[in-house]
C-alpha cells in the first residue's frame, strides 16, 4: 500500500524538478510511512510513499524493467502475482524482488495494456515508457485505490490524493459548480469530476495514456459486458461459496499482522467466517458501537466473534467529534458528507493498533442487493398508478409528524420513502432514495447566480449514463451496476480509503475480487433478492457456517446519529460554520434559508441533517483549501 505522485513535462527538453516531485509525494506520508522512493528520467518524475506489506526488505519502488526503459510506481496489492511471476520468468523476465507490484512492470513489457485485464487486485499505477515518451496511469476495476490527474500549461500531473496536486504552484484552485451541485445532491462528487475545475479523477477500470501531448482515457473492463448465465439455485450457491472463499484466501496474503472489520452484518461476518477457515490462528476483529441503541450493532459483532473465537476489540463512538471533524475534513481531498466517515476512521485507528491490514465487507451490497433503496423502488413499482395518486395526501399527512430520533422507525421510514418518491425524476429509479436535494429545495437554497450558472447542467446525468450502459432487461442488476459505477467508488470506497489511510492502515475488499464481481453480474437478479429477502444467494451460501441470527437480521447500515448530535453536542459547531455572515460571504446560498433549516432541525420539527452536515463540511473545506 502506497501513495504515488509524479508528472511529465510537456517539453522533453525540460528536466523534471526533483524538488517539486519530493514536495508532492511528501503530502502522502500518511499513506506510506515506511519508505520513500523516486526516479527522474528526463522530463518525467515518479515518486511513492510505501506502507510495507509484502517483501518488507526488497519491495522498494520505483520498479524498472531490465533495459531501464520502463519505470513504475503503484499503490495497492496484486493477489495473483505469483502465477503471473512464474509465467513472466518462464518467458525470460528477471525480477529483483518478491514484491507483488514488480509483476506490473514486467507484465506491461510482455503484454502491454492487456496486463490490466490479467491482474487480480486493487491498484493505482503510473508507468513511464521512456523509449516511447509515453505515460500510462490506470486504476483497478472497482476503484478501491484513488488516482487524480490534471494537465497544466507545462505538464501532466497525477497523484493518489488531490492535496499532492495542490502542492504544485501551476495547479489552480477554482470551484467546479457542477461538482458543488453533485456534492449537495449525493453527498459526494462523482468521477471524473472533482470539486476543482481542471482536475479529474480517473474512473475505475480505466487507463489514461498520455503520448505526444495527447491524452486518451479508455475502459479496460466493464461489468456490463459480463455474459449472463443460467444457474440452478444449488449451482449459484456453491459457485458463490467457492469463489468468495478463494478471494478471501488470496487476500490474506501479507507479511504483516492482518485482521478484519466486523459490524455483525452478513458481509463482514461472512468474511470473518471464511478467514477463520483459512487461518490456523484466531482472526483479529474490530468493531465500533454507539450509546444510541438503534444505531448500535455490537451485540451482533460479539456473537460472530464468539462463534469464530476471534481476538475481538471494540470501542464506542461518542458525540465529542469537534476535534475529529476539524482533522478529517482537512484530511479529505474534496467535500464529502457520508457521516459514516467518523466510525470508519475510528475503527481503522483501533485496528491499526494491532494490525497493518484489515479486510472489509465493502461491495456486498452492490453485488447482491443489500440497500433499502432497492426495496423502496420495488415497493413503488407495486403501487402502480396508486402511488402518484396517493402521494400528495401521504406527503401532507407525514409533514405534520415529527421525525423520530431513532435510526429508522416507522415515521422516519415513511417520511424518507415519501421524500424519495418526489425528490427526483422517476427515470432515476432507486436513486430517488439516494439523493438529498429536490428542484424545490435547490430553488430555496441556491442564490440566483448559482441557479443561473447551473441552468444547462443535469446533476443526474452520471446516474442516467450508468443505468443506460446496462443493456440487459434485468431491473435489479441494472440498479446494482449503477451503484457499482457511482455510489461504490465515489462514496463507499472513498470513505474507506481516506479514513483507513489516515491511520496508515491498508484495507482490502474480497467482494470486489474480479472473479466475485464477474460471478455476481452473471447471476440473474432473482437470485439476489427473492420474495423481498435481500442478498438471498449470499445468505444461502453462508448457511451452516454463520449463526442463523446473523443470516436473518435486517440490514442496519454503518451510520451515526448525526441528526441528534446536530441538535445537541454539535449544534455550536453547526451555528458557527453556518452563521449568516459566513454563508453570505461564500455567496452560493441564501443565508435566510440556511438559518431556517438550522432552526427547524434544532427544534426537532424536521430532519435536515442531510443538508446541514454537507453545508458544514463544504464551509470547513473551503476555509481550509481555498484562497481567502
Amino acid at each position: 500500500m502506497c501513495g504515488i505522485a509524479g508528472f511529465v513535462n510537456r517539453e522533453s527538453s525540460d528536466p523534471a524538478d526533483i524538488g517539486v516531485l519530493t514536495r508532492m509525494v511528501r503530502t502522502l506520508v500518511h499513506r506510506g510511512p515506511d519508505d520513500e522512493g523516486h526516479i527522474v528520467v528526463g522530463a518525467a518524475g515518479l515518486a511513492m510513499r510505501r506502507l510495507a506489506i509484502v517483501d518488507l526488505a526488497g519491495g522498494q519502488q520505483p520498479f524498472s524493467n531490465e533495459r531501464g526503459t520502463l519505470h513504475l510506481v503503484a499503490n495497492g496489492e496484486i493477489y495473483n502475482h505469483r502465477s503471473l511471476r512464474h509465467e513472466l520468468q518462464a518467458a525470460g523476465h528477471v525480477f529483483r524482488s518478491q514484491s507483488d507490484i514488480e509483476v506490473l512492470v514486467h507484465g506491461y513489457e510482455a503484454w502491454g495494456l492487456d496486463v490490466l485485464r490479467r491482474v487480480r487486485g486493487m491498484f493505482a499505477l503510473a508507468l513511464w515508457d521512456s523509449s516511447r515518451h509515453e505515460l500510462v496511469i490506470a486504476r483497478d476495476r472497482a476503484g478501491e485505490k484513488p488516482l487524480y490527474w490534471t494537465e497544466t500549461a507545462g505538464a501532466i500531473r497525477f497523484a493518489s490524493e488531490l492535496k499532492a496536486l495542490l502542492s504544485c504552484p501551476d495547479v489552480e484552485r477554482r470551484i467546479d459548480i457542477e461538482a458543488l451541485d453533485q456534492f449537495l445532491t449525493y453527498e459526494y462528487v462523482i468521477a471524473p469530476r472533482t470539486i476543482l475545475q481542471g482536475i479529474s479523477k480517473l474512473p475505475p477500470a480505466s487507463v489514461l495514456v498520455w503520448s505526444q501531448g495527447r491524452t486518451a482515457v479508455t475502459r479496460y473492463w466493464d461489468a456490463a459486458q459480463v455474459t449472463p448465465r443460467t444457474f440452478t439455485d444449488r449451482e449459484a450457491i456453491d459457485a458463490l461459496r467457492a469463489t468468495l472463499s478463494a478471494a478471501v484466501d488470496g487476500q490474506m496474503m501479507a507479511d504483516v499482522p492482518l485482521g478484519a472489520f466486523l459490524s455483525g452484518g452478513i458481509d463482514s461476518s461472512a468474511l470473518v467466517a471464511l478467514m477463520s477457515q483459512s487461518s490456523a490462528q484466531p482472526i483479529n476483529t474490530f468493531s465500533m458501537g454507539f450509546d444510541d441503541g438503534s444505531y448500535n450493532e455490537l451485540a451482533f459483532a460479539r456473537e460472530v466473534a464468539v462463534a469464530f473465537r476471534t481476538h475481538h476489540r471494540e470501542r464506542t463512538v461518542t458525540p465529542g467529534l469537534r476535534p475529529l471533524f476539524d482533522r478529517l475534513v482537512r484530511h479529505l481531498d474534496e467535500p464529502f458528507a457520508d457521516v459514516s466517515l467518523f466510525p470508519t476512521y475510528m475503527v481503522s485507528s483501533l485496528a491499526r493498533e494491532q494490525v497493518t491490514v484489515a479486510l472489509s465487507g465493502d461491495g456486498g451490497d452492490e453485488l447482491f442487493g443489500g440497500y433499502d433503496a432497492y426495496e423502496a423502488q420495488a415497493a413503488w413499482a407495486r403501487l402502480g398508478w396508486l402511488g402518484p395518486a396517493l402521494l400528495p395526501l401521504a406527503d401532507a399527512v407525514l409533514a405534520q409528524l415529527r421525525p423520530s430520533e431513532q435510526k429508522k422507525g416507522l415515521v422516519n421510514s415513511l417520511k424518507r420513502f415519501s421524500a424519495g418518491a418526489v425528490s427526483a425524476p422517476a427515470a432515476l429509479g432507486h436513486y430517488r432514495w439516494m439523493t438529498y436535494q429536490t428542484v424545490a429545495s435547490r430553488a430555496r437554497l441556491y442564490r440566483p447566480a448559482l441557479r443561473e450558472a447551473l441552468r444547462s447542467s443535469d446533476v443526474y446525468a452520471p446516474v442516467h449514463e450508468a443505468l443506460a450502459r446496462w443493456s440487459d432487461d434485468d431491473v435489479l442488476n441494472r440498479q446494482l451496476y449503477a451503484d457499482l459505477c457511482v455510489y461504490l467508488p465515489d462514496d463507499i470506497l472513498v470513505k474507506v480509503d481516506r479514513m483507513s489511510m489516515a491511520t496508515s492502515l491498508e484495507t482490502r475488499a474480497p467482494f470486489l475480487d474480479a472473479d466475485v464481481m464477474e460471478l455476481a453480474f452473471s447471476m440473474p437478479g432473482h437470485l439476489k433478492i427473492r420474495n423481498g429477502e435481500r442478498k438471498w444467494v449470499l445468505k444461502q451460501a453462508m448457511r451452516g457456517l454463520l449463526p442463523e441470527t446473523i443470516l436473518t437480521r435486517r440490514k442496519q447500515g454503518f451510520s451515526i446519529p448525526m441528526k441528534n448530535w446536530l441538535r445537541r453536542d454539535l449544534q455550536p459547531l453547526m451555528r458557527e460554520l453556518l452563521a449568516p455572515e459566513r454563508v453570505a460571504a461564500r455567496g452560493w446560498f441564501e443565508p435566510a434559508e440556511v438559518a431556517r433549516l438550522v432552526d427547524a432541525h434544532v427544534a426537532g420539527r424536521e430532519n435536515h441533517a442531510h443538508t446541514l452536515f454537507p453545508l458544514m463540511v463544504l464551509e470547513h473545506w473551503c476555509t481550509a483549501h481555498l484562497p481567502s
